[in-house]
């Protein structure tokens, strides 16, 4: 159970970050008033922050970590849990996530000065 409830975590943290890489600029574009918003926006740079410093510094994900020691504490990993698994955990290089993590956050700080925060 405890393995599920990180994996809803993970999997609702990357939704998150997906969804401000394209909710800001459609938003900005759309007149969507909360892409301007101070917390949301900062929470996501924050997110993806850390994100591409995990990946700078070579590590791995601290729920990934987290996830995989439940895991193997309950010895058994269900169906559904390998599907999303399977998902989210592509069988790429390390580098490759390191590359794309380095890409996207300078795309996430430039919509800080394209799609400017609102402090009212």
């Amino acid at each position: 159970m405890l393995a599920t409830m990180i994996l809803s975590l993970h999997l609702a943290i990357i939704a998150f970050n997906l969804f401000g890489l394209v909710a800001v600029p459609l938003g900005a574009w759309r007149g969507w008033r909360f892409v301007h918003l101070p917390g949301w926006r900062l929470a996501h740079v924050l997110s993806l922050g850390i994100t591409a410093l995990q990946a700078v510094l070579g590590r791995i994900c601290f729920l990934t970590m987290w996830q995989a020691l439940a895991e193997d504490r309950a010895g058994v990993t269900p169906l559904v849990m390998r599907w999303v698994n399977a998902a989210i955990y592509w069988p790429l290089p390390a580098w490759a996530f390191t590359l794309t993590y380095l890409a996207i956050f300078p795309y996430v700080l430039a919509l800080l000065w394209i799609v400017p925060l609102r402090w009212h």
